[in-house]
Formats: structure tokens, sequence, C-alpha cells
């Protein structure tokens, strides 16, 4: 079983702070998903930005969000 989303941080250049509810933190780039699907709704900074925990995982205002195991796994990871 993959950890759940705990936190999220949006930064720059569409990049995700994240933290897990196993102490794990690490980045996630969404530069290659936002030309694909329900992501070009996030392309805009504004909107990226309203990023929220949801359940175990992150979406956002505009209705997009990813499975939390994708997170997890494409996430650059540092330990805690």
């Amino acid at each position: 079983m993959y950890p759940s989303v705990k936190a999220v941080v949006p930064q720059d250049d569409y990049l995700l702070y994240i933290t897990f509810n196993n102490d794990e933190t690490g980045v996630l780039d969404m530069k290659p998903y936002l030309d694909f699907g329900i992501f070009t709704r996030i392309k805009d900074d504004a909107s990226f930005k309203k990023v929220a925990v949801a359940f175990d995982t992150i979406e956002w205002e505009s209705g997009a969000d990813l499975d939390p195991e994708f997170v997890y796994e494409k996430c650059k990871r540092n330990s805690a």
C-alpha cells in the first residue's frame, strides 16, 4: 500500500512539495502532464496554485486530481 498525501505546497515552475503520512517528503514536477486532458486546466499559475489535499491524494479546484500511487511513484523523495 502506498503512503497517503498529508500536505501539499505549490511551488514556482509547476512543482509541488509533498509530505506523505510516512514522513517522507518530495517534489512532484507537473510540467510533463500539463498538455494532457484535464491537466490543461491547471496550466495557468493561478489555477495551479489552487491545489489541496483531498482524501489521500491531491486535487485542484478545476477537478483535476492524481492517483496517490502515481504521486508517490513520481515524486522525487527525500528521506525524513
